[in-house]
């Protein structure tokens, strides 16, 4: 089987909850019981995910924005806060 680079990326448990998801059949509203939190809870887990899957996308093909994103992966900073460095240095570019 063919591994997804941006799949790899994600943490065990950001893979989990895809899998979840998928066995939700997509959704929210049955996931947030598997997890016994609310709608919003697991709407901003999703939300994360994706800007995270996102930001690997976009860290491909830039040396700035990858060093970033190892950041992130280093428990350095925050997603949020990659978010809003890629987001400045991509209208300063």
């Amino acid at each position: 089987m063919e591994s997804n680079p941006w799949f790899d990326y994600l943490e065990n448990e950001e893979k989990e909850f895809i899998r979840q998801l998928i066995l939700a059949s997509g959704s929210l509203k049955e996931l947030a019981k598997v997890y016994d939190v609310s709608y919003p809870t697991v709407r901003l887990r999703l939300d994360r995910v994706i800007n995270k899957v996102k930001l690997y996308s976009e860290q491909e093909n830039n040396p700035f924005v990858s060093s970033i994103m190892q950041m992130v992966i280093e428990d350095k900073i925050s997603l949020d806060s990659a978010n809003e460095i890629i987001k400045k240095y991509k209208k300063e570019v």
